[in-house]
């Protein structure tokens, strides 16, 4: 396996355009995701640069570029709320705490790499996955409209929401004005322009411009003073009594930072028609956000816009994800003094047009035609997402789906359940078969099980055979049957015991070997005669006609 996936040498000119054109959209995003998640503009920064960098060269998608995204932002907003609120006399403590949750959480993805998780991750239903990424785009909206306002921001969405009344009133126009410029240019920039300067970087400039041109200065909030240079490695800090709380909010951020890079992946290997290795996309994620936590950036994973812009400007290999880190290092190492300039109320711009980019548009576009049970998925994982908590959201979302999933299986296993007692011209039987059933006249019944019999389809196994009590034989055709599980196995039980109760014969047609097993386990065969356990089904036929003639001979000797 070669130490960088994808290296090579042959389209150099491409990665170091399409990483120099990544750099220039990732610059406006870091810094604006750096200020919502209120560690600072330079967290951003540094989560762009040191996420950016190693999961490019250790990752498993060769052109996708990381960083600081939506989702990974808001998860990391609420970890610093949730453990600097615990620290209210010593801030910088639960600080310290949270970035410590970043390297416990990229820890977590590497280990998800070993372990090879990746591949169940695309397991996760579609449903689930657009209500959460809506939520999130939701949650960002909500959440940048008090700056956009010119207030100031607020922990969650539900405060947010509150706070809108009060910032109206009190309404600041250039913050507004500045907000306003902004969502102008990110949404309506003319898709040429936008191919040589990108619209966040164009609404960054302007606005800043406008700002330091044309506005009074201290009416309008800015980033303000942001420290330049190599950042200063950041101690762990443990606290026993926290442990299991940060053990949950780190494999949150590592649990999020997967679904959302291996996602991406799947864009990269659309636009590029190539195919990544998701196992070592986590272990060159979790290296990222390891690295990222030591040195006080923000979490990040594969990040689509900025993937997609260094495709489409010619980036290839894992050059150019590299590449685009360097370009941000030699900002951040340089530009603090013009970046502290920027009003927040840009950024606020920027990040609302982010949020709306990150709402599954095309799933409510055809919200109408879509299934009924995926449509509630959806439903209940955005709301939990926006007012409860996003990954319980996640997990009710997959507990629903299992549920959804389960029924469709327990019917696909009921309609494979036939009882045959009556023949006609549709009846799948051979002739010798046909005419034995027929000359029975109703004392023998088929019970034909098909496909793996789980659990879900043990009652309805029992109430379909219920409506039959009028038969003298019993035949249990298990020919299409691969796998059982123990509730089946003591279904079958029950329908066995019941019949000899009733001095029913019973046969057993067909029974592959783990299906054996497990009715060996169970003592199901034990109460029926070896004879009575056969291969194939003519063979019981036959046997059940000659035991019923028998009984007939015997009946009519005894008058």
């Amino acid at each position: 396996m070669p130490l960088v996936n994808g290296l090579h040498f042959k389209n150099l000119r491409g990665d170091i355009y399409g990483g120099l054109t990544a750099a220039v959209v990732a610059l406006p995003l870091a810094l604006a995701m750096g200020v919502s998640s209120g560690a600072g503009p330079i967290a951003g920064l540094y989560g762009a640069i040191l996420v950016g960098f190693f999961a490019a060269v250790f990752g498993g998608t060769p052109a996708q570029v990381s960083g600081p995204t939506g989702p990974m932002t808001v998860v990391m907003a609420a970890i610093i709320s949730q453990y600097t609120g615990m620290f209210p006399q010593d801030p910088a403590h639960g600080m310290a705490v949270a970035f410590t949750i970043v390297i416990m959480g990229g820890l977590f993805q590497m280990l998800f790499g070993v372990l090879r998780i990746g591949k169940f991750i695309e397991l996760v239903p579609h449903p689930v996955v657009s209500g959460f990424m809506s939520g999130i785009g939701i949650i960002i909206i909500l959440l940048q409209l008090p700056p956009l306002l010119g207030y100031s921001a607020q922990p969650g969405p539900l405060a947010s929401i509150q706070a809108v009344p009060s910032a109206w009133q009190d309404l600041a126009p250039q913050p507004l004005a500045l907000g306003a410029i902004t969502l102008l240019i990110v949404y309506l920039m003319p898709a040429r322009l936008n191919r040589f300067v990108p619209s966040p970087l164009a609404a960054l400039i302007v606005g800043t411009l406008a700002y330091k041109l044309f506005m009074t200065p201290g009416d309008t909030p800015i980033l303000g003073s942001i420290p330049t240079g190599i950042p200063e490695m950041r101690t762990p800090v443990w606290d026993i009594s926290l442990l299991p709380e940060m053990i949950k909010s780190a494999l949150t951020l590592a649990a999020l930072g997967s679904i959302d890079s291996l996602l991406t992946s799947l864009v990269a290997d659309n636009i590029t028609r190539s195919y990544h290795k998701s196992d070592r996309e986590l272990i060159g994620q979790g290296l990222g956000n390891t690295i990222a936590g030591f040195f006080g950036g923000l979490p990040g994973a594969g990040a689509t816009m900025r993937t997609v812009v260094n495709v489409k400007a010619g980036g290839q290999t894992p050059i150019s994800g590299a590449f685009h880190a360097l370009v941000l290092l030699l900002m951040a190492l340089g530009a603090g003094s013009l970046a502290s300039q920027i009003p927040q109320a840009v950024l606020a711009g920027i990040l609302i047009k982010v949020g709306t980019d990150i709402i599954d548009w095309d799933y409510l576009k055809r919200i109408h035609n879509a299934p009924r049970a995926g449509v509630v998925m959806m439903s209940v994982v955005l709301f939990m997402t926006v007012f409860v908590d996003l990954i319980m959201a996640v997990a009710v979302g997959m507990a629903m789906a299992g549920l959804v999933f389960m029924r469709r299986m327990v019917e696909l296993q009921l309609q494979s359940i036939h009882a045959i007692r009556d023949i006609d011209e549709d009846t799948p039987l051979s002739e010798e078969e046909a005419a034995i059933m027929k000359a029975s006249k109703g004392r023998i019944l088929i019970f034909h099980l098909g496909g793996p019999m789980s659990f879900g389809a043990a009652k309805g196994m029992v109430r379909n055979l219920s409506r039959f009590d009028d038969y003298d034989v019993l035949i249990l055709e298990l020919t299409d049957v691969p796998q059982i599980d123990f509730t089946a196995t003591r279904a079958l039980f029950d329908i066995v015991h019941d019949a000899l109760a009733q001095k029913r014969q019973v046969f057993i047609v067909g029974c592959r070997k783990p299906v054996c097993e497990m009715l060996d386990k169970q003592e199901v065969t034990a109460r029926i005669p070896t004879e009575n356990i056969v291969s194939k089904r003519i063979e019981a036929l036959r046997k059940a006609s000659a035991m019923l003639r028998d009984e007939g001979i015997k009946k009519n000797t005894n008058e």
